[in-house]
C-alpha cells in the first residue's frame, strides 16, 4: 500500500509540472522534466501489476536521483539563466521527501549522536526546500527570460497569440529591474507601429518616453527589432 502514496505523488508531480511549464517563458525545460517524470511513473505503476510489485526503496531510489538532477538543472535556470522558475521548487519536493523517508525508514538502527544529525539534516532539507518554493513559485519573476523569449517568439514570426511575442514583452517588466523597461517598450512600440495599430503603439511611446525614451534602450537591440520586423515584411 505505501508504493500507492509514491505513485500518487509523482503523477502529480508530473503533471503539475506539464501544466505549469506553459506559464513559463521557456517551458521547455519543465514540461521534459514533468513528462520523463510522468513515463518514470508509468512505468512504476506497469510494475505493480508484476508478480513482484515494486519495492518502496525503489521509489525513493528515484526520487533521491531524479530530484537531485532536477535541483541541480533547476537552480542553474532559476539562478544563473533564468529561464524558468518551477524545475527546482518540484525536484526539491521530490529529493527531500525520498531523503526524509530514507532517514526515517532506518531511524530505528540509528544512535543518538546519528538521530541528532538526521534530525538536522531534515531541518536543513525543509528550510532549503521552503527557501525554493518562495524563490521560485512565489517571486519567481522572469523579466528579462521574457524579453528572450519575445526576441526569439519575434524571430520565428510569431507575434501574437499565447508565447508571442507581444505577450512575452507585455510580461517582460519589473519593478525592481527598470532598465529592462524600456527595452519592453520600444519592443512593443515598434510591433504594433509594424502592425498598423496606432492606438497601442502611440500607447507604448508614451510609456518608453516615461522611462527614459530611447536614449535609455541600446541600438543593438532596437537593430534586432528592426531586423526582425523587417525579415517579416521587407517592404515596412
Amino acid at each position: 500500500m505505501e508504493t500507492w502514496w509514491f505513485l500518487i505523488l509523482e503523477f502529480a508531480l508530473a503533471i503539475t509540472l506539464i501544466l505549469m511549464s506553459k506559464g513559463q517563458p521557456f517551458p521547455g525545460p519543465s514540461k521534459r522534466y514533468g513528462i520523463i517524470l510522468l513515463i518514470i511513473a508509468s512505468l512504476l505503476l506497469i510494475g505493480e501489476t508484476a508478480p513482484r510489485a515494486t519495492n518502496v526503496q525503489v521509489h525513493l531510489l528515484i526520487l533521491l536521483i531524479y530530484g537531485s538532477l532536477g535541483l541541480t538543472r533547476g537552480v542553474h535556470n532559476m539562478l544563473i539563466s533564468r529561464d524558468e522558475v518551477i524545475v527546482a521548487p518540484f525536484a526539491g519536493v521530490m529529493f527531500c521527501v525520498a531523503a526524509t523517508a530514507m532517514m526515517a525508514d532506518q531511524w530505528d538502527s540509528l544512535s543518538v549522536v546519528e538521530e541528532y544529525a538526521a534530525f538536522a539534516t531534515i531541518v536543513v532539507l525543509g528550510g532549503c526546500q521552503t527557501w525554493l518554493v518562495f524563490r521560485g513559485l512565489l517571486i519567481g519573476r522572469l523579466p528579462l527570460a521574457w524579453s528572450k523569449a519575445g526576441m526569439v517568439a519575434l524571430e520565428r514570426g510569431q507575434i501574437s497569440g499565447k508565447h508571442g511575442a507581444i505577450e512575452c514583452f507585455e510580461k517582460s517588466w519589473d519593478l525592481e529591474e527598470e532598465h529592462l523597461n524600456p527595452m519592453a517598450w520600444s519592443a512593443l512600440e515598434r510591433i504594433h507601429d509594424f502592425l498598423g495599430n496606432e492606438s497601442e503603439s502611440e500607447h507604448w511611446r508614451k510609456r518608453l518616453a516615461e522611462s527614459g525614451g530611447q536614449d535609455a534602450v541600446a541600438e543593438e537591440w532596437l537593430e534586432a527589432i528592426d531586423l526582425s520586423l523587417s525579415k517579416l515584411n521587407p517592404d515596412a
